[in-house]
């Protein structure tokens, strides 16, 4: 029997690698795409059934590039997980334009133009898929410091992962969001010493403040929101589409 496929980008480290790992295990096959090539190599040879591919999400033409190689080396794309991101810490006032446009390129921009490059090829193939976006609490909310242009760009991701559940219902495509909340990643490391350096205090100080700001008293795990990923990409979701699910450990609840 032929591996459902998933591709998930931003996968050679952090959320995305273990998204990818976590889907392996439970029997896709994996196209572990990262802008860092061999970053995405070294994740996929972790993984049972993996492939390897450099991808830039801003660039749209070698998004479709990527999505058309798949459907003709496998023959489907089942799952599509649009996780990559970048963060910047800095105050409102001092963030420029080139960082405010980098972000947005990253953030929404790849997501949208890898959702549309996903879409399309599910479309084509007439088979149910699902589509998933990596958000963030930051995305529910503004009380988030030093972020601004990434609490803008997430907002943006959860209005988009609605517009698009709505769009592609018809053709049997469901569209959801996770929102982690302080998961402990490289991403996260650097947010750390950002955070200590704007607030004057020190990293181990601002790490046990967002422990304290989480009722479930740790930080987050990669893992954590790579299982709720595999919830959504399963069919025990069958009937849930344009959500925004908080994997956050209580930090933010709506």
């Amino acid at each position: 029997m032929t591996r459902p496929v998933a591709c998930v980008t931003g996968a050679g480290s952090g959320i995305g690698a273990a998204i990818a790992a976590m889907l392996g295990s439970r029997g896709y096959h994996v196209v572990v795409t990262d802008i860092d090539g061999p970053s995405a190599q070294k994740v996929a040879d972790s993984i049972e059934s993996a492939q390897a591919c450099s991808l830039d999400v801003t660039d749209p033409g070698a998004c479709d590039e990527l999505v058309n190689g798949v459907v003709a080396q496998h023959g489907r794309l089942d799952v599509w997980v649009s996780n990559a991101g970048i963060s910047k810490m800095q105050r409102f006032v001092d963030i420029s334009p080139a960082d405010l446009a980098r972000n947005f390129e990253v953030n929404v921009y790849g997501v949208f133009y890898c959702g549309q490059s996903a879409a399309r090829a599910m479309i084509a193939l007439g088979t149910p898929g699902r589509i998933i976006n990596t958000a963030s609490m930051a995305a529910k909310q503004g009380r988030v410091p030093f972020l601004a242009d990434y609490v803008a760009s997430k907002f943006a991701v959860l209005g988009l992962t609605q517009a698009m559940a709505f769009e592609l219902a018809p053709f049997g495509i469901r569209v959801n969001s996770v929102c982690p909340g302080f998961v402990a990643t490289p991403m996260q490391t650097r947010e750390l010493a950002w955070e200590a350096e704007l607030r004057g205090s020190d990293p181990e100080a601002v790490k046990q403040s967002w422990i304290n700001d989480t009722p479930l008293a740790r930080l987050e795990t990669p893992e954590d929101v790579a299982k709720v990923v595999a919830f959504l990409a399963s069919d025990d979701a069958d009937f849930l589409t344009g959500e925004s699910i908080s994997v956050n450990g209580g930090a933010y609840m709506d």
